[in-house]
Parts: C-alpha cells; structure tokens; sequence
C-alpha cells in the first residue's frame, strides 16, 4: 500500500488504494493530494513523528512525542510506523462516513478545514481565514495610534491587506515591541514610504532576528517570504508574536496573587515551572470552583466550544455585569458571552463562531485577554506574607539574563518538538540536552540509548549521565558535574553545559562556513579587529573581556564594517554614561540583526561586559559577514 517514495512532491507520488479507487470523485483526491502534501513536507509519500509533530504546532497544538507515536499507531495499517497516502483516504474516508474516533481524524478534519490559496508554481499555502481576520483586528487595534503605523491603518481585516502590510517589517517590528518593549530599536528602521528591496529585507531582517530573541520559533523563513507576502508562514509568526505579547503578563513577578492556584503540596517554585497556558487552564478552573460548576477545562478547544464554562467564568468575575448565557441554541450563547466581555472592558479578537468551532489558538487567546483585564484574584499581604518569593530568585551563577538568552536560542534551533519553557525545569529529564546536542553535532546521540519518556527518577538519571558521557566526546569542560547534577536542576552546572553547546553550535558553523578551518576565540578577536579597522577605525580589544566593549561603540564599528550602510553615525554617542552606552548597546543589537545577525544578547550585557554574551554576539557577526560576501 505505501506509495512510492520519490525526492519531489508530485501528484503522481500520492496513488489511491484499488479498493477505495470509486470512493471518491476526482474533485476529492485532488483536495486529498493538497492536505497530504501540507503533511508530507519531504515529499517522500509518508507522513512521520516530525512532520506530523510540524503540522500540529502549526494548528496551534502542544503534543508530547508519545502521543504522537499513538496517534500514528491508530491509523497506520501496514505496521510501517508512518502513515502513506493510501492510509490517509481511508482517514479521509472515515470522516466522511462519520467514523472518526481516533486522534488522527481529527488532526487531518482540523487540517483540512484551513483555507487554501494557489500560489506560483501550483504550491499550495494554507491558513486559516478566522486568524487571519482575528489577527487583523488586533493589529488594528494594537497599532492604531503608533505614528508610523496609525496612517497605514486600519488594515482591512476580510481582504489580504495583512500580508502586503507585513512586507516592508515595520509592522512586525511594530508588534514585537508591543510583546516585549523595546526589543527594536526603532532607530535602526527604515520608516519611509516606498522603501526599496534592501531596505524592506533589512526591516525584515530585524524582524526575524528580534522575534526569534523574544522566544518566536521561525525556521525557514526569510526576508523575502515576508516581502512576498506568504500568508501561512506570516501568521504563524504574528501568532507566535500576539501568544508571547498576551501571555507575557501571566506569572508571578507580575502577579503575586496567583499562588491562590497552588494546589495542595505544591510549592511557589512548582507554579513557576507551569508554562502560561497551564496556569490559564488552572486559573480557568479555579473560578469554575469557586462558582460550584461541576465542570473543569483542560483544552482551549473542545471543552469551551460550548460557551457553558465561559459563561459561568465571566459571571463568577464580575456577578454584576456579567449575567448567566443560558440561551439554548450555542452559536446565540457565545454571541452573549463576547457581549459580556466587552461589559468587562477585554479587547479581544474572537468571534462567536470562533468558540463555536474550538479555535485553540483563538481561545488561548481569549482567555488570556479575560486573565489580563480582570483576573479576579485577591489576597492579603499577611497572606502573601507566608510565601518565600525571595527564595525563588535566582543566584549569581543563575543570572536570569543568562538562562533566558540560552532558552531563547534553544527555541530558535528549529526543532517542532522542543519548546522550552523554563531551563531549568525543562532540561532535567536529559531528553532536550540530547537533542540538542544532536542538532549541534549531528549523529552524536544513539537514540537506541535513550529514555524519551523517563517517568522515574532512574530513567532520567540514565538519560542525564548519557549527557555527560557525550559532553565529554566533545571536550566540554564538564568536571565534578554528573548526571543526577541535572536531574536535580543544579541550575550553574546546566548553564555551563548550554553554555558549552551555544558556543560549540556557532563555532561548528564558522568553521564550516569557513571550509573546514577550525575557529576558536582568539581567532574571533582578530577577525572583529581586522574588520574595524578595515572601515578606518582605530578601535580594538584584547579579550572579550576588555572593559572598551562596556561603551557599546566598539560593537557599532564592527556592525559598521560588516555593512557600512547599517550605522547612522547621528544615533552613535562616545558612551560615556551610563545611558549612552546603554542606548548604543540597544542600538548595536538592532544593527546586528538587520544586517541579519541571529543574537540574543541584551544590551545590559554589553555594559556590564559579559564576555560570554558578546563573543556570541561577534561570532553571529562573523557568520553574517561570510554568508554576505558569499
């Protein structure tokens, strides 16, 4: 039954079954072909763990690899451990007769859903429409009043004015501010109308760059996608983008009075370790408690398509504006829920049918607007008073800067099935170390080796000392540090062992880059020197310890000689305070990563010297520089 397994996609790859060759009219297949293809990325004719792990993430779904394996497992008839075309229409087949009870059925009904839009060549591109107007309005919204943005405002939300806005950057770098304030330096954007191809793909350089520092997963993806317009891949990241903007205020620091979410047992530091959509969900729950509804949600999805617990969670936040939705017809239901919510004063951007449908994306996207506006959670400060918030601030060896740039650049490495979360936490079952190791040194990791679900302490201690066993193949520094140091989140031993994998990563990519020539740092150093003083500066350092780097200009003059075009020398001060060096830090960063520099430094970092963070920074410069003159 397994199709053929050739290099390209082609229509001719994906055969249909004898037995199921009069169950379908062509019309059919030829839309079976488009949603297989939006699976089989390879085009090898299969759809595998990774691929299917892929499609998931973009439909806005978190699934553990396990699962997956599962969901594989229910429809994959001739053992092979993937699922061919031939297996896919009898999936499409059983949805269509109503048998759909496995997990795969619904992935591919929720896949086939996506609207689909020809593009050159005969490619096809899938999103989803109500995003798409969604994300629409809340730019609309958000943007509205920026100087820049407010006269190319507002976009019109039923028609492809999204995707030509995006093209020149601005209002992707726009939108990543509003996530993470200041990310861009605005300083370093071009903001003229009718910008030429460079200067929108430097615009759209910064854009990339500065969301993957934010913690957006972009992978193939280019200035050139954004400039084009491509609509899958500019909502996938606007939604990553909106996600971090909407969920960045659930946490502790920000709000004390979610320990009231603390379940029996668990500690401040246990509630930390939840990712926002987790405390959503308990947050969710804990006013249907306090409410005595009987129900509880564990999905964004299909457990609130309903509006019932929406009902129940807006009356119980504010009783007196916000009456019981009991109509009976459900569509009328959540009409009256979003009459409720603007009553409560949420800028959101769903619509009734997006609840209706079980948009996850959407819906998380409520919930947190509903969190963010009222989140109907109070406590005393004699009551706060019995939680040890000093006890959860990390130590000088676990600088928070420091374990925030490493989990940024785990995150950027392009892998659907790591996201990190919290370092610490996140790393200390072995599996991600792994995989990122295999990511910077590719076959290192024998799989056969590893527990990729421990569920005791033993297994994870076996995966962390495999970890160990292989830093130690590639000359990490790894002394006194054993596996059981991970499992116990020994937070200064995982970040010399990241540390060493961030560096190694960039270091494998010069010396390749540079054909096969090995590069250390005393070589970086040279290299920065040379090319400063090439653009006629006189500036040097000896060490990426050297206390000039704190001014920030030094950085500038290299950015300067890799692009000469990037500086505006009006912007550039002598940083000898504080806050010039500051801002020429900022500036630099933005710089960077409009020339196309991938960096994750903050410009904290750059006055405080941390050699670590600025060798990075010049050794992603390095990179630019070779892949430009190439």
């Amino acid at each position: 039954m397994a199709a053929p397994r050739h290099g390209r996609r082609a229509s001719m790859t994906y055969l249909v079954p004898t037995d199921m060759a009069t169950s379908f009219t062509p019309g059919e297949v030829s839309d079976f072909r488009a949603n297989f293809s939006q699976f089989d990325k390879n085009g090898d004719g299969t759809i595998d763990v990774a691929e299917l792990a892929h499609v998931l993430s973009q439909l806005g779904e978190t699934v553990g690899r396990d699962k997956i394996n599962s969901m594989i497992a229910e429809v994959d008839m001739d053992g092979s451990h993937t699922v061919d075309f031939g297996e896919f229409c009898h999936v499409m087949k059983n949805i269509r007769d109503g048998n759909h009870e496995a997990a795969f059925h619904a992935v591919a009904q929720k896949a086939a859903k996506v609207f689909h839009l020809q593009g050159a060549g005969g490619a096809q591109h899938s999103f989803s429409e109500e995003e798409k107007i969604a994300f629409t309005e809340h730019v609309n919204k958000c943007l509205g009043d920026d100087p820049v943005m407010g006269p190319r405002l507002p976009l019109d939300p039923n028609s492809m004015d999204l995707f030509a806005g995006c093209g020149d950057g601005l209002l992707l770098c726009k939108l990543i501010n509003m996530a993470v304030p200041d990310t861009v330096d605005e300083r370093a954007l071009n903001k003229r109308d009718n910008m030429n191809v460079y200067q929108k793909t430097e615009n759209n350089n910064l854009a990339i760059n500065a969301a993957k520092a934010i913690g957006c997963k972009v992978v193939n993806v280019g200035p050139s996608d954004l400039i084009e317009g491509r609509p899958i891949l500019i909502l996938g990241l606007i939604w990553q983008i909106i996600k971090i903007q909407l969920l960045s205020q659930i946490s502790l620091t920000m709000h004390p009075e979610l320990v009231r979410l603390l379940n029996d047992g668990e500690t401040l530091e246990d509630l930390m370790k939840l990712p926002p959509e987790q405390v959503l969900l308990r947050w969710f729950n804990f006013h249907l408690a306090a409410a005595g509804h009987p129900s509880r949600v564990t999905n964004f999805g299909a457990d609130i398509k309903d509006a019932e617990a929406y009902s129940v969670l807006l009356h119980q936040l504010n009783p007196n504006v916000c009456d019981y939705a009991a109509e009976p017809v459900v569509a009328a239901r959540a009409a009256h829920v979003l009459e409720n919510a603007e009553k409560l004063g949420v800028p959101h951007f769903i619509k009734a049918t997006d609840i209706t449908s079980g948009n996850k994306k959407l819906n998380l996207g409520f919930v947190a607007q509903l969190f963010n506006t009222c989140p109907g959670l109070t406590i005393t400060e004699e009551e706060l008073g019995e939680y040890d918030f000093a006890g959860l601030e990390l130590d000088d060896a676990g600088d928070t800067r420091e374990e925030r740039v490493f989990r940024m650049w785990i995150n950027s490495l392009g892998d659907d099935t790591i996201y990190v979360n919290n370092l610490f936490s996140d790393v200390s079952d072995g599996v991600v170390i792994l995989k990122v190791m295999d990511k910077v040194q590719p076959g290192i990791v024998n799989w056969r080796k590893v527990n990729m679900a421990p569920r005791n302490k033993f297994k994870k201690v076996e995966n962390c000392n495999y970890c160990v066993v292989l830093g130690k193949k590639l000359n990490f520094s790894l002394v006194g540090i054993g596996g059981v140091d991970i499992v116990n989140q020994n937070k200064m031993l995982i970040l010399a062992i990241i540390w060493q994998l961030m560096r190694r990563h960039t270091l494998n990519i010069l010396t390749k880059l540079g054909g096969g020539h090995a590069v250390e740092e005393p070589a970086v150093v040279n290299w920065a020197n040379g090319k400063v003083q090439a653009s006629g500066k006189s500036s040097s350092i000896r060490n990426f310890h050297d206390h000039s780097l704190s001014s920030g200009r030094y950085l500038i003059e290299l950015c300067g000689g890799v692009e000469p075009r990037a500086v505006n020398w009006e912007y550039v001060s002598e940083g000898a305070s504080e806050e010039d060096a500051l801002n020429n830090g900022k500036y630099a960063i933005s710089i960077a990563r409009r020339i196309g520099a991938c960096v994750f430094l903050t410009p904290e970092d750059i006055y405080e010297v941390k050699p670590k963070m600025i060798m990075m920074f010049v050794a992603s410069l390095w990179i630019t520089a070779i892949k430009l003159a190439q």
